[in-house]
């Protein structure tokens, strides 16, 4: 089966009707980004590591008073 330009127009008119022209830049940057770093994840770069920023430290719980309770 081959895929023709015809087809891969088709698909592409079908994406833009899915999702829109305001989003398609928005998931290219995003897919770009998954590929580098799938691409840095498979050849062990570390540095790809070192540049992560760092998870949010764990958020401490607040104490409240309820003025409901006796």
């Amino acid at each position: 089966m081959d895929i023709t330009p015809v087809h891969l127009l088709i698909v592409l008119v079908i994406v833009l009707l899915l999702f829109g022209a305001k989003r398609l830049p928005e998931m290219g940057r995003s897919i770009g980004s998954s590929a580098r770093e799938f691409k840095k994840g498979i050849s062990g770069d570390e540095s790809a590591q070192s540049t992560a920023t760092p998870a949010d430290p764990p958020a401490t719980p607040v104490e409240t008073h309820d003025a409901h309770s006796s």
